[in-house]
């Protein structure tokens, strides 16, 4: 027997982290790992965060080995810190936000894209291929540390934005499963997973620091993504217990974005010294800037910090060009602009979009958190309408490392419901890149070992379109309708009957299955049929082109069936489509895979 120990994976879009606890104890005990990568060709060295970057080197560059690791040779690629390190250098050979792409449903996952916008000289991989090779690294590394006990051995937590809709948490799962991550992994919400990094620091002190019917707000702000949650305190035979009660749309706002608002601002200090950056510069500028950025807002920061670009040009060949950029601009500048002031029922301003516009990541065109905030907590009003108010909040994410954002988002939820009504902080690890990994190893061991745990089930609601009938119009689609088959909260390992009349199955050639998911609709149930909606209420996720299996005993091109749906373990929906003539029966299920099973 090997040893038995509980992983909690934070794959992040910065930054990757693992955490792990041993199992045959009576209190968890959740440590770090520390993670062997290079910081530069032919140097290892040990970090407790892979940086979630990869480097694609040239075959010149590749020549002698200097990118092996102890437990891989002849590679002709980096991921970690030295990949973060090139990305300011060489950013069209260097992958990042490998994850934001991961859950963009308009592109093709398991395309070679990236580096996105590199010529095409670069050897590209999918963010598929990204994330399995991060995922992969960490695998190698515990297995090279804890070889009596092998990674797919183990209990794996694997951490997912509470945002990721099903296709994209398939994808993830796919991933993990590739790099060697064991088939019964379990997928956690990241924002869950900060909760549960409070409840390990605070031990059975949590149940002191809130009371029944607190509403606790989980912000996560990281490199790439805001993700928001609500967990409701609640008390049930004399005991508290957690319920998540919402989550928020994912929100493609950042790190990423500041960085790319104070490169920028960089480039205006450039201008003035006369020097005009190319757009090679400008990207390497972007990168430059998140170092620049993390200096400047850390504690102790220095009054300025100095940014490079390599020179271009005849006259800068083999040179670099710098300037100090000023600290106290770029404060003031980032807190304005991603945590201004502004009122409850402000909501985020959306531009008209361009007729054209060139492919790449949908960033929300509104920087303001608050106003994201501000939305989110509206949009879950209470019966009498009165936007939710939380109680407490639980910061997550690398932007919240600096103090002054947790401080204004703090003091402009609190203005909003009044100043006897201060928003409370419930803090987790100490270093917020490790919180989530941390959070979800301690929840892999409460789930082995008892322990409190977060109610709450699915996070959204889900719908399967089902065209209506009626004359042909030229040039118009029939309308559609949108069938609720999972409600938000349904719990993982159930699963319910969909009441509604017989819908046609199309089989026996191709046809498109379109879905679609709601974080806000909560009253809706299974059988719920909705004739229109709004993009606000309802947000479509992939839709699947496929061809069916056919049914001997149907002649028609269709099968009438009823639905039976299943939230999976691993949170993965599984909707049966039973026939009503016939013993057939076929699964759908909401991912990108090419195939679908049958029976």
């Amino acid at each position: 027997m090997s040893d038995r120990y509980v992983v909690g994976i934070d794959l992040g879009t910065t930054n990757s982290v693992m955490a792990y606890a041993p199992l045959d104890v009576d209190q968890p005990d959740v440590q770090l790992l520390s993670v062997p990568q290079l910081v530069a060709a032919g140097t290892m060295e040990s970090r407790t965060a892979l940086p979630s970057f990869a480097y694609l080197a040239t075959k010149e560059e590749a020549k002698g080995d200097p990118y092996k690791l102890s437990w891989a040779k002849k590679r002709d690629f980096a991921v970690g810190e030295l990949a973060r390190k090139q990305a300011a250098d060489v950013p069209d050979r260097t992958v990042g936000a490998a994850k934001s792409w991961l859950c963009y449903s308009r592109i093709d996952r398991r395309e070679a894209i990236l580096p996105w916008g590199a010529q095409d000289e670069v050897d590209k991989i999918s963010p598929l291929t990204a994330s399995e090779w991060y995922l992969a690294h960490l695998v190698a590394a515990w297995n090279e540390q804890f070889p009596q006990a092998p990674l797919a051995d183990q209990a794996v937590v694997l951490t997912v934005p509470a945002s990721f809709d099903a296709s994209a948490r398939e994808l993830t799962h796919e991933a993990a499963i590739n790099a060697g991550l064991p088939q019964d992994l379990i997928l956690l919400e990241e924002p869950q997973a900060a909760v549960y990094a409070w409840v390990t620091k605070s031990g059975e002190r949590w149940r002191r620091q809130v009371a029944v019917d607190d509403l606790i707000l989980v912000c996560d702000v990281g490199g790439g993504t805001t993700d928001l949650s609500l967990i409701r305190v609640c008390e049930e035979n004399g005991e508290f217990i957690l319920e998540r009660r919402a989550v928020g749309n994912h929100l493609l706002v950042g790190g990423d974005n500041m960085d790319l608002a104070l490169a920028h601002h960089v480039a205006g200090l450039f201008q003035e010294k006369n020097v005009s950056l190319d757009p090679w510069q400008s990207v390497a500028l972007w990168h430059s800037c998140r170092t620049a950025k993390e200096s400047l807002l850390a504690d102790g920061a220095p009054n300025t910090h100095p940014v490079s670009v390599l020179g271009r040009g005849s006259k800068l060949v083999g040179g670099t060009v710098t300037v100090d950029v000023p600290g106290e601009d770029v404060s003031r500048m980032l807190l304005d602009g991603f945590f201004p002031a502004c009122k409850i029922t402000d909501s985020p301003t959306r531009e008209r979009s361009s007729g054209f516009q060139q492919i790449g990541l949908p960033y929300e065109s509104d920087s303001a958190i608050t106003r994201h905030v501000a939305e989110f907590l509206s949009s879950h009003s209470d019966e009498e309408g009165r936007p939710a108010q939380p109680t407490h909040v639980v910061f997550n994410g690398g932007v919240f490392k600096s103090q002054p954002f947790a401080d204004r988002l703090r003091e402009v939820v609190t203005n909003w419901f009044g100043k006897k009504s201060s928003l409370q902080e419930l803090k987790g690890a100490e270093d917020l890149d490790h919180a989530v990994a941390i959070g979800a190893a301690y929840y892999g061991w409460s789930k082995e070992q008892g322990g409190i745990r977060i109610r709450g089930g699915t996070a959204r609601a889900s719908y399967v379109g089902i065209e209506t009938t009626g004359p042909a119009i030229p040039g118009a689609a029939r309308p559609l309708s949108a069938l609720c088959v999972v409600p938000i909260g349904m719990e993982e390992g159930t699963e319910t009957d969909v009441p509604s009349d017989e819908i046609g199955l199309v089989v026996g050639e191709e046809a498109q299955f379109r879905f679609f998911s709601s974080s806000t609709r909560k009253q809706d149930r299974p059988g719920d049929m909705l004739r229109s909606w709004n993009d606000e209420e309802l947000s479509e996720t992939d839709s699947m082109s496929m061809t069916l299996p056919a049914d001997e005993s149907i002649e028609e091109g269709y099968v009438p069936v009823r639905f039976h749906s299943r939230i999976t373990e691993l949170g993965m929906l599984e909707l049966w489509c039973y026939s009503t003539r016939s013993e057939g029966k076929w699964k759908l299920e909401f991912n990108v895979r090419d195939d679908a099973d049958d029976d």
